[in-house]
């Protein structure tokens, strides 16, 4: 019979925190790693859902959405629509039309992958530029940052809270 008593609660968990803890140095000793905060990102995706719901709220049923952005540097027309439909699962491009100061810049559209099961939005294209990794070495031949996937993905949150703030329809909105 062995001599090693069980491993309790208390053991694991002390064990985990000196695992975590010898990882956090050996990532402090590899200056400038960038490392991904999958449950700020995956937040960040929820809300963007939950943002999206509020704008098209018939997104399962309705192809197209549109509203205006009234701001007073640019008046441009927002339009939602949707390019496929699974059972789980919505592919949405996003763009902006008219709105003619964007100061040298295109307009931007994005695709927008929305997930029904998870309750989750994430970019999958945004201006042409698509399969975006959860992180990259920099640099590299794209010149993506480090975090481009998480940016993106803050740029549709950002962008969904202006439209939810000033957006405006001709269209009754039922909630």
């Amino acid at each position: 019979m062995s001599e090693k008593r069980p491993e309790t609660s208390a053991d694991i968990v002390t064990r985990s925190r000196a695992i975590a803890s010898s990882r956090l140095r050996s990532d402090r000793a590899r200056k400038g790693s960038y490392s991904v905060d999958l449950q700020h990102h995956m937040a960040e995706c929820d809300a963007n859902y939950h943002r999206l719901l509020r704008l098209f709220p018939d997104l399962k049923v309705e192809d197209i959405k549109q509203f205006s952005l009234a701001l007073p540097q640019l008046n441009a027309q927002v339009e939602i629509s949707v390019l496929e439909r699974g059972p789980y699962t919505t592919m949405l491009k996003i763009a902006l039309t008219g709105g003619d100061r964007w100061v040298g810049m295109t307009a931007p559209e994005m695709t927008v992958r929305v997930y029904h099961d998870a309750q989750s939005a994430e970019v999958v294209s945004y201006q042409n530029q698509n399969y975006f990794h959860g992180k990259y070495d920099y640099p590299n031949t794209r010149m993506r940052q480090r975090d481009e996937k998480v940016q993106v993905n803050r740029f549709l949150s950002e962008f969904l809270n202006l439209c939810l703030e000033h957006g405006s329809t001709s269209q009754p909105i039922s909630f």
